[in-house]
């Protein structure tokens, strides 16, 4: 007992001294010397270093090594671009990884997501109960209580403390030394700075001394067969009939008026039907998916008579044929009008849409339990989202609306500038490239150059400040060696910005409205009041 009591004790230590590095290193990255974007990502590594020196048993289980690999990853696409997106994912990677070798087999996804709750909503009450557990294993091999030597300190505390509230009466230079005694003040700084150590103590210590749920709610696996109102063989039959004719209607409309085999209607235009249902035919697909997940379970009598397993087959054919008609509508929207992160984000959430309604079709052909269902869901939002770590969509979106904008001889609408000007750094190289072509109005070239100049000087900012990111790196290069060949061209002063508002001269005027309606976090000097810069 003497001996497990000590390496416990040892083992505990060892994590409070981790910890308290952790805490420092962190003090010293975003509070002292004020680091931001792509630091998030080597405090990461600086984690997941202190989690392997902290938690051996994660070396002696090969799932653990999978999530210290993936965590890794994120940790990269943190010093790449940091993001919510990466630090979540990298969050999760790591707390997978110190729960791991505490669980048997990996079951599912609904589990995991408990046991990832949990330990997220314990976390500060954590250290207090870890505390307790180190007092109560060291009262143990102890010959006396704490509680019993208590009474023996109560007369000698007490009596030294009225002597000497009697000697600070009697005696000048004692009563000056108490009197000078006081608590130092806290600062809001100060106070933000405890915060911070607290919430990076706390992160550590999470992963160092992790608890587990020990009873999550079991996955509802939905087979069996038991009575639902309404549904039986012969209802659910008529039912995907029904389901299927209106399905191939609506499927053979899209194909003749999206595809031009067929004129529309007096009053409605190609644009009007393309425009219009791209997210109620996504709510119709789900629809159909919660049909398909209710009513025909595996094991149920419904999902026994074959001729309802072709209908069922056939309709989610039929409603992944829907999902690709949504996403030619929003392509066709996209087309008219412009390219937003947002936009490319529901085309990715259809594609998981329609790779769902697949896997659901494939477990009921092959008998699946729900925990597959959702492992393989899972595992496709996974791919995406590590994806979308990676990809900067900004970029993408700004790109896409340069190349087809009206004013470059695009179908599109015109050149949304201020949008480009909000996505900062994203924006920057199509921004030089729009800048760069010849078949431009002057004017409007002017406005594209007064926009790259503010996204520039403010990547400029960032990574000689606190905001260094790889992925900013590398677009500071480029951009300066695309310039490097480019003539020298000042803009003139009464110029346009990207809201059509006159450039004027008047400084805080300028920073003023330049702040509100083109929207950089930090307002650049007015180009038109420094003519002795060299306009790059």
């Amino acid at each position: 007992m003497p001996t497990s009591v000590s390496q416990f004790t040892a083992r505990f230590l060892f994590k409070v001294t981790l910890t308290i590095l952790l805490a420092w290193l962190g003090d010293w990255m975003f509070f002292q010397r004020e680091l931001y974007g792509g630091h998030f990502g080597l405090y990461a590594l600086a984690l997941l270093a202190a989690l392997m020196a902290g938690r051996p048993a994660i070396w002696r289980d090969r799932r653990a090594l999978a999530a210290v690999a993936l965590a890794l990853v994120f940790a990269f696409a943190l010093i790449r671009d940091a993001g919510l997106l990466p630090w979540t994912l990298f969050w999760t990677a790591a707390a997978m990884a110190t729960l791991l070798p505490m669980t048997g087999r990996f079951d599912d996804g609904w589990r995991w997501f408990q046991r990832l709750a949990w330990l997220s909503l314990q976390a500060p009450f954590a250290p207090l109960f870890d505390w307790r557990r180190l007092l109560k294993a060291r009262r143990r091999t102890s010959r006396g209580h704490l509680r019993a030597k208590l009474p023996h300190l109560v007369l000698p505390v007490l009596g030294s403390a009225i002597f000497l509230l009697l000697f600070a009466a009697a005696n000048p230079v004692l009563e000056h030394l108490f009197a000078s005694l006081h608590f130092p003040e806290l600062t809001v700084p100060d106070f933000f700075r405890v915060v911070l150590w607290g919430l990076l103590a706390l992160t550590a210590w999470t992963l160092l001394r992790p608890r587990l749920a020990q009873r999550p709610l079991p996955t509802f696996d939905g087979s069996g067969d038991f009575a639902l109102p309404g549904v039986s063989p012969g209802s659910v039959t008529l039912s995907l009939i029904a389901f299927n004719l209106i399905f191939v209607l609506q499927n053979l409309m899209d194909v003749l008026y999206l595809g031009g085999l067929a004129s529309m209607p007096e009053g409605v235009t190609l644009a009007d039907y393309a425009h219009r249902g791209a997210y109620p035919l996504i709510a119709t697909a789900l629809l159909a998916a919660l049909f398909v997940l209710v009513t025909l379970r595996p094991g149920s009598t419904t999902a026994e008579v074959s001729l309802i397993r072709r209908l069922v087959v056939v309709w989610i054919a039929q409603n992944i044929v829907l999902v690709g008609s949504s996403i030619l509508r929003t392509v066709d929207y996209v087309e008219a009008y412009s390219l937003t992160g947002l936009r490319i984000a529901a085309l990715a959430w259809m594609v998981l849409v329609g790779f769902g309604l697949g896997a659901i079709c494939w477990r009921l052909l092959r008998g699946r339990s729900a925990a597959w269902l959702i492992n393989i869901n899972l595992a496709a939002a996974l791919m995406a989202l590590t994806v979308a770590s990676f990809v900067d969509v900004g970029a993408v979106a700004a790109q896409w609306n340069v190349r087809h904008a009206r004013e470059v001889g695009g179908a599109g609408v015109r050149l949304d500038l201020c949008y480009l000007n909000r996505l900062g750094a994203s924006a920057l190289l199509p921004l030089i490239e729009l800048e760069g072509r010849s078949d431009i109005d002057p004017a409007f070239r002017e406005r594209v150059q007064a926009v790259r100049e503010m996204n520039l000087d403010q990547l400029e900012r960032d990574q000689t400040g606190g905001g260094w990111s790889l992925r900013g790196q590398w677009r500071l290069k480029q951009a300066h060696r695309i310039l490097a060949k480019r003539p020298v061209r000042a803009i003139a002063q009464g110029e346009r910005l990207c809201n059509g508002a006159l450039y004027e001269t008047q400084a805080p005027k300028i920073e003023a409205s330049a702040s509100k309606t083109i929207g950089f976090q930090q307002p650049a000097p007015p180009i038109a009041t420094q003519p002795q810069a060299a306009p790059r």
